[in-house]
């Protein structure tokens, strides 16, 4: 399992009062394993979320705690008022090694049951939790969750070097990502 997702146990998100987030579950004694992959689409977006958290675990800007998911507008604000710059030079490399490891962990499991779900999907689309619940095999329950999106904005708000990230990204497999959310 560490050669697909590489775990760091010291940062975990228990650490940041982020104990009802369940990333991995092992148990042995069961009969059937499934798996639950949840995924980006917009990898870019998804760039800035790891270099917003990065900066705030150096920085600590809500009042000298890190937090990778906030409860309250204002918090949110505060996170997402940093601005990233992409070092342009590793931002192709890096869109493509990130593809490349989803696609090695869906791999990894092909024989195992899962399911494939996106993030976007399931902040645009309801029913997606729905579907979870039932691959779960569990009772439906209508769910709700108390964290707040921190980045809202459009993507040419939120990086700070947007018209170089834009110029290597026109013209490439990776364009899409400027403008789809």
């Amino acid at each position: 399992m560490d050669e697909v997702y590489n775990l760091d146990w010291f940062t975990s998100a228990s650490k940041n009062e982020c104990s009802a987030a369940v990333g991995f579950k092992w148990m042995l004694n069961q009969r059937q394993v499934s798996a639950i992959f949840l995924f980006r689409r917009n990898l870019l977006r998804r760039m800035v979320s790891v270099l917003a958290n990065t900066y705030d675990k150096d920085f600590k800007l809500l009042n000298g705690t890190h937090k990778s998911h906030v409860h309250s507008t204002m918090e949110a604000t505060i996170l997402a008022k940093y601005k990233p710059e992409i070092n342009v030079t590793l931002l192709i490399p890096e869109l493509k090694r990130t593809e490349e490891t989803v696609a090695k962990a869906v791999a990894y499991f092909k024989n195992i049951r899962h399911v494939v779900l996106y993030y976007e999907d399931l902040v645009n689309n309801r029913t997606k939790l729905k579907d979870v619940q039932e691959f779960l095999r569990v009772p439906y329950r209508e769910l709700e969750s108390r964290q707040v999106k921190i980045h809202t904005a459009p993507l040419s708000m939120q990086i700070e070097n947007w018209d170089e990230v834009q110029k290597v990204l026109t013209g490439t497999p990776y364009e899409r990502f400027l403008y789809k959310d």
